[in-house]
C-alpha cells in the first residue's frame, strides 16, 4: 500500500499561486526527487507535506486515510519528519536538548515520565560519530555552531525520531561538506531499503541521480514532469527545468554539473589541509603561530594584488583591443584611401606626360604607394582582423593561418567544428590572439616544417584549440620562469590571456619530435537557482 498520496494539492498566497494541482504518489522505500528553479514551489510542497502550511485546497491521503496536517507536531506524531534547508532551533537549549525536543527517550518503569538522559546522550554521541562530530558538542548551545553543524544536529534530531515513516529533505544536504553529503547519500539509500519513504529536493542532479527512483520537475508552481530515474538523463531534466531545449542555455548548465563534484571535492581537501594546518599550530609556541599569521596575511595580500593585476591586465587588454580596432579603422579609411587618391592623381599625371622617363619615375612611385598600401592592410589585419566583426572566428581563423602558411612555408592542416558558431567578442578575440601568438612561437623555435590546428566544442560545450607541430619541442617539465628564460614570450602571453578568460593550458612534447599544445576555454554558464 502506498505510504503517501497527493492530490491536486494547491496553495494560494491571496491571488498569486505558489503551487497548482500537483498530484503524487510515494510507496515505502520509494525515493522521490524534487527539481525545480528557484520559485517553482519546491520549498511550499515541502511546506505542505510535513505540516508547516496548511494547503489551499486539494487532499493529502497518508498510510491509507486523509489526513489534514495541522502542524509540524502533527506531522511527527503521524511519522512525517522534515529537514529544511534552513533550520530552527530553540537558541537557549544545548545540543542534546535540541536533538531530542518532543520525542525524549523515557525511563522505563515507574520513571517514564522523567528523560532517560543517558539513554539520549547515548544516541546522540553514536549520531554524532556517524558525521565525524566531537562528544564535546553535545553541550554546546545551538547558537555557537556553524552552518554546516547547525544543518548535521537537524538531520540528527530527524534520524532520531521513532517510528519515521516519511522523511522529508528540502536542500537539506547543501550545507554538508562534500565527504558528509556522500555518506548522507548512502545514508539514504540504507533508510529506503528499511522501508522509510523518502522525498529529496537538491538543485544538485548527481544527488537526484543517485539515489532517487523517480523525478518529480516543477516548473512556476506547476508540475511539469514525473520522470523515472533509470530512464532519465541529466539533460532531459534540466531541459524541463529550465523550460527549454535550446543548446545555449542547456549545455553551459550540463558543464556547470559535470563540474560542481570535482571542484566541490578539491574545495573539500582545501579544507581538510586548513584544518590540519591550524592544529598544527596549535602545537606550537606563540612566535610561530605569529609568524604564520603574519604568512597567511602576507598570502592574501598577495592574492588580493593578484586579483588586482589580473583585473588590470583584463582591463588593459580590453583597452588594446578597442584601440587596435580604432586604429585600424583610422589607417583603412582615411590613411589608406588617402595615398589609393594619390595614387589615382599620379596615374592622371602620367598619363598627361610626354616623356618616357618621367612615366617610368611616376610608375616606380605608383608601384612604391601601392607595397605602402599593402603593407598598410596587413598591419591593420595584424591590428584588427576584420573578418571576426564579419564573418566570426572560423573565418578568421582560415585567414590567419593561410596567410601564415604563405609567409613561412609551412603547410597548416586546419580542421573547425562546423557548429562552432559565434561566440562572444572577448572569448573571440582572445581565442585568435592565442592561436597567433602560437602560431609565431611555432615560426620562431620550432623549427617544424608541419602545423595541425584543430578547433572544436567538448561535450560540456567548451572551446577546445589543440596546436601541433613537428618541430624540436621543449623539455619536460615546463614552467612560467623556463620558458621566460628561453625566451617564449609568446607561450608566456597565451598563458596570461588563458588565466585571464579562466582557460587551461597543457603542453605535452610529441614522442616523434614536436609540442602539442592544448587549450581548453569554459564556456559561461548559469546555475539552476537562476
Amino acid at each position: 500500500m502506498e505510504i503517501l498520496r497527493a492530490n491536486n494539492l494547491s496553495r494560494y498566497f491571496g491571488t498569486v499561486p505558489a503551487l497548482v494541482d500537483v498530484n503524487l504518489e510515494l510507496q515505502p522505500g520509494e525515493v522521490l526527487g524534487i527539481v525545480g528553479q528557484r520559485g517553482a514551489g519546491k520549498s511550499t510542497l515541502f511546506n505542505l507535506l510535513s505540516g508547516a502550511t496548511i494547503p489551499s485546497s486539494g487532499e493529502i491521503i497518508y498510510a491509507g486515510q486523509r489526513v489534514i496536517l495541522r502542524n509540524v507536531l502533527h506531522a511527527h506524531r503521524l511519522g512525517i519528519v522534515a529537514v529544511l534547508q534552513y533550520p530552527k532551533f530553540p537558541p537557549n537549549l544545548n545540543v542534546l536538548r535540541n536533538i531530542f525536543l518532543g520525542h525524549e527517550i523515557r525511563r522505563p518503569g515507574i520513571l517514564t515520565a522523567l528523560p532517560d538522559e543517558g539513554a539520549m546522550a547515548q544516541r546522540a554521541r553514536e549520531m554524532l560519530a556517524s558525521f565525524n562530530q566531537p562528544p564535546e558538542l553535545l553541550e554546546e548551545h545551538v547558537a555557537n555552531l556553524s552552518d554546516e553543524q547547525r544543518q548535521i544536529i537537524a538531520l540528527a534530531r530527524a534520524l532520531c525520531q521513532p517510528n519515521t515513516r516519511l522523511l522529508l529533505l528540502d536542500e537539506a544536504l547543501a550545507a554538508l561538506s562534500f565527504a558528509r553529503q556522500e555518506a548522507f547519500l548512502e545514508r539514504i539509500k540504507s533508510l529506503a531499503a528499511q522501508g522509510v519513504a523518502i522525498i529529496m529536493g537538491s538543485d544538485d542532479l548527481k544527488q537526484i541521480f543517485a539515489v532517487t527512483d523517480r523525478i518529480l520537475v516543477l516548473y512556476q508552481g506547476h508540475p511539469l514532469a514525473l520522470r523515472r530515474t533509470a530512464e532519465s538523463t541529466p539533460r532531459e531534466i534540466v531541459e524541463l527545468v529550465v523550460g527549454s531545449n535550446r543548446q545555449e542555455r542547456i549545455t553551459p548548465m550540463i558543464w556547470a554539473f559535470e563540474n560542481y563534484h570535482a571542484a566541490q571535492q578539491q574545495a573539500e581537501e582545501l579544507r581538510r589541509d586548513q584544518l590540519e594546518l591550524r592544529q598544527n599550530l596549535r602545537m606550537q609556541d606563540s612566535l610561530n603561530q605569529q609568524l604564520i599569521e603574519r604568512l597567511h596575511n602576507q598570502v592574501e595580500a598577495l592574492d588580493r594584488l593578484n586579483v588586482a593585476l589580473q583585473e588590470a591586465s583584463r582591463r588593459l587588454i580590453t583597452e588594446r583591443e578597442a584601440e587596435r580596432k580604432a586604429l585600424a579603422r583610422e589607417l583603412h579609411d582615411q590613411v589608406i584611401q588617402d595615398l589609393l587618391s594619390y595614387n589615382y592623381q599620379l596615374e592622371e599625371a602620367e598619363n598627361d606626360l610626354t616623356e618616357e622617363e618621367q612615366r617610368r619615375y611616376l610608375i616606380r612611385i605608383r608601384q612604391g604607394i601601392r607595397q605602402v598600401v599593402g603593407s598598410l592592410r596587413e598591419i591593420c589585419s595584424d591590428l584588427r582582423p576584420p573578418t571576426i566583426d564579419n564573418h566570426g572566428l572560423p573565418a578568421a581563423i582560415r585567414s590567419l593561418t593561410s596567410q601564415w602558411a604563405e609567409q613561412t612555408g609551412i603547410p597548416v592542416e586546419l580542421e573547425i567544428d562546423p557548429s562552432l558558431g559565434r561566440l562572444p567578442e572577448p572569448i573571440e578575440l582572445g581565442v585568435y590572439r592565442i592561436i597567433q601568438e602560437g602560431l609565431s612561437n611555432i615560426r620562431k623555435h620550432a623549427n617544424a616544417t608541419r602545423v595541425s590546428l584543430d578547433l572544436k566544442r567538448t561535450s560540456a560545450a567548451n572551446l577546445s584549440v589543440r596546436l601541433i607541430d613537428n618541430g624540436r619541442g621543449l623539455a619536460q617539465p615546463l614552467d612560467l620562469a623556463t620558458l621566460t628564460t628561453q625566451k617564449h614570450f609568446g607561450l608566456v602571453g597565451i598563458s596570461e590571456r588563458l588565466s585571464l578568460i579562466g582557460g587551461t593550458l597543457k603542453l605535452t612534447s610529441v614522442p616523434s619530435g614536436g609540442l602539442e599544445m592544448d587549450f581548453e576555454i569554459p564556456s559561461p554558464y548559469p546555475t539552476i537557482g537562476n
